[in-house]
């Protein structure tokens, strides 16, 4: 009867909380399939029957969204802070909504590249804004959690991809529009996203920047927070509501505290994309496709792969909220180095019977997905939410966020021309080599002491 009554009290306290996670968290669930679905659908449409792409169109088309995604996280910031963060999720799945519609209904090329630009802002917003605006709805006691709760929802969303294409692909494979089908699927969880945003909570932190104290402390109690801290909080933040709100790019980049947080942001964002994971993500049916596994065996290949991602973000996750981050980072990158070395030279032997160097090439795909996607990514995002100062965050947090998909878009539009060029086992040395540098940097550069000190002290100004 007591653990009865400790659970109903701890469900009464997080309710809003435990509903509001969930409902954001469904835009990492859509980064994740948007991201997820080109791996399966590429083959499709790349058919002549459909858009007829080439190598270096396929690039374009997949590229085409990240590109829209970095000017959405960069854009984000500004309009989160405006509007506010509840506001600001309501118009991207509106974004996400229309955008999925029009890319299924692509005739051609050019149409089908504009579009995913234009998905691709409701993507990148959603990358930015989501773990930003859980961190602030969150106590401290939940806040990593709830925070990676956004990882493991795009490792689903990707799987939930993975799925619909193999599915689908199986199913009516011989349907050359199928491609159709599996990219409006995404329109299902944008329209949830958009009917559950209405009830979910405003962030306190934008309304303690608004002015709105009263309003604030009394959702930090609904949301579980203490109100010792609460008001510790609120009360502090008080007396620099006019420094936060008028803080200009001026006086930013004269303090050395905040400048110094900024490119460390930057310089994990670029680590966490380097590491080619999303290259295995957009083209990894035609990856496998390459390596014999035949249409059907590599799309089913990838729900293994999903799978098991999904599998390792969630153990990962827990993982990472019991240990220090900047640990956990630098043991992901070392993980990325062995299994893409290890890949690279699998590919590179090319003496072992086909179904062997198959098992082999699956097997280390599926554990570098599982170690990049259980640790290095989601440790990252967590990274970013919680390094940046309430007074700047936003700001921070969208060029972080657009560094994230600079990086991506370039590594993606000219994958398709690497493995051309070089071949695919070479191209998978080449990114155990950029893992390498930025496990480097991770040694050299960023400091967990410096950081915690610059925070404090750009907090407390």
């Amino acid at each position: 009867m007591d653990e009865l009554a400790m659970q109903n009290r701890s469900e009464r306290k997080y309710g809003l909380l435990n509903y509001s996670v969930y409902v954001i968290s469904l835009g990492g669930f859509l980064f994740g399939y948007d991201t997820g679905v080109i791996n399966g659908a590429l083959a499709f449409m790349s058919k002549t029957s459909q858009l007829n792409l080439t190598p270096s169109r396929q690039g374009i088309v997949s590229s085409s969204l990240v590109l829209g995604a970095c000017l959405g996280a960069f854009l984000c910031g500004k309009y989160a802070d405006k509007y506010g963060r509840k506001v600001t999720i309501r118009w991207v799945a509106v974004i996400f909504t229309l955008a999925t519609v029009c890319c299924a209904l692509s005739l051609n090329y050019i149409f089908m590249t504009t579009f995913r630009f234009i998905l691709g802002l409701a993507v990148g917003a959603a990358s930015s804004l989501s773990p930003m605006y859980l961190a602030e709805i969150s106590p401290k006691e939940v806040r990593a959690s709830n925070v990676n709760k956004n990882a493991i929802f795009i490792v689903l969303g990707q799987l939930v991809a993975f799925i619909m294409n193999a599915l689908l692909g199986s199913l009516w494979g011989n349907w050359d529009p199928i491609w159709r089908v599996m990219v409006l699927m995404a329109c299902v969880p944008s329209i949830i996203l958009w009917i559950n945003s209405f009830n979910i909570a405003v962030s306190p932190d934008w309304l303690v920047q608004r002015g709105h104290l009263k309003r604030a402390r009394n959702l930090a109690y609904r949301l579980g927070f203490k109100k010792q801290t609460a008001n510790r909080n609120i009360d502090g933040r008080k007396k620099n509501i006019k420094t936060e709100t008028k803080l200009t790019w001026n006086q930013i980049f004269s303090n050395k505290r905040l400048v110094y947080l900024l490119l460390i942001g930057i310089v994990i964002a670029l680590i966490q994309q380097v590491s080619g994971i999303n290259t295995v993500m957009y083209y990894g049916t035609i990856l496998l496709e390459k390596v014999g596994m035949g249409e059907r065996g590599s799309l089913y290949a990838n729900i293994l792969i999903g799978l098991t991602s999904f599998i390792a973000s969630i153990f990962g996750t827990r993982m990472i909220a019991n240990h220090n981050h900047l640990k956990m980072l630098k043991i992901g990158l070392m993980g990325n180095i062995i299994f893409l070395a290890l890949l690279g030279v699998i590919m590179h032997a090319n003496m072992l019977p086909q179904v062997v160097t198959n098992t082999l090439v699956l097997a280390m795909l599926v554990l570098f997905l599982a170690n990049h996607q259980g640790i290095v990514s989601p440790v990252t995002w967590l990274i970013m939410s919680e390094m940046f100062p309430n007074s700047v965050k936003a700001r921070f947090m969208s060029i972080a966020t657009a560094t994230t998909w600079i990086t991506n878009f370039s590594i993606s539009l000219v994958y398709p021309l690497l493995i051309n060029a070089l071949g695919t086992a070479t191209v998978f040395f080449v990114f155990a080599i950029t893992n390498g540098f930025s496990l480097f940097l991770s040694l050299t550069v960023i400091n967990q002491e410096k950081m915690e000190k610059s925070y404090q002290e750009s907090s407390s100004k």
